[in-house]
């Protein structure tokens, strides 16, 4: 925290935060100094902001905006800290130890709701098969996300939707299987939450043919 305090920071415009220092330093018991970057924010800047939020959307979620906990949380500021041994710029080093963070989320969430973590047998052949289905069907899920984009959305800011939203959203929905001259189908409810998505997807589904050896696109513009 003295490091913190009497660094040289300075306003942080490549990243979410209000300014920016980076200063190298030996901790008790570490064999040499490394590169710390760090980040800080105005905490009555930020609460104001919120507010302000809040009275135009008072339904808005604060709290899941926040991408990861903050390392430290002391008035007037929050720092967020990264020690490494990269020399890039400090914006690219906070998005690279980002990008790992989000991966560890996702991780936790293929153990979780794909079953990733569960190892059905002792030989390591049919583990590796769960593995690998669970994988496929995380794949899956990220794939919906996709299908189900709007034309114009660019596909690198949508947000994720968790295997265990999707289920409520898609699989949850009471439905009647019927069969009927050979035929079987499956009929659901003229009115459920998420009827217009689902028939939004299921039309796009049908809307797949083979162009050689691809497909047609569904929507415009396609994904490349």
């Amino acid at each position: 925290m003295e490091q913190l305090q009497k660094a040289d920071w300075r306003p942080s415009r490549q990243t979410d935060a209000d300014e920016q220092c980076e200063f190298f330093y030996q901790p008790v018991g570490w064999n040499k100094a490394y590169r710390f970057v760090a980040l800080r924010y105005d905490k009555a800047a930020r609460e104001a902001q919120k507010t302000k939020k809040k009275t135009a959307k008072p339904n808005t979620d604060d709290a899941k905006a926040r991408e990861q906990y903050q390392l430290f949380d002391t008035a007037p500021y929050e720092y967020r800290v990264f020690v490494t041994n990269m020399s890039d710029p400090i914006a690219y080093v906070v998005w690279f130890y980002r990008q790992r963070a989000g991966a560890e989320n996702l991780i936790k969430e293929a153990n979780g709701d794909a079953g990733l973590a569960a190892h059905p047998s002792e030989r390591f052949d049919t583990n590796r098969i769960h593995f690998q289905l669970a994988m496929l069907a995380y794949n899956f899920n990220c794939w919906l996300l996709l299908f189900n984009r709007e034309p114009e959305a660019d596909s690198m800011k949508l947000k994720h939707t968790t295997l265990a939203l999707a289920r409520l959203r898609f699989l949850f929905i009471a439905a009647k299987l019927w069969n009927h001259a050979g035929r079987v189908g499956i009929h659901y409810s003229e009115q459920y939450q998420e009827k217009a998505l689902f028939d939004r997807l299921i039309n796009r589904l049908r809307a797949i043919k083979r162009q050689g050896p691809t497909f047609t696109a569904v929507m415009t513009p396609a994904l490349e």
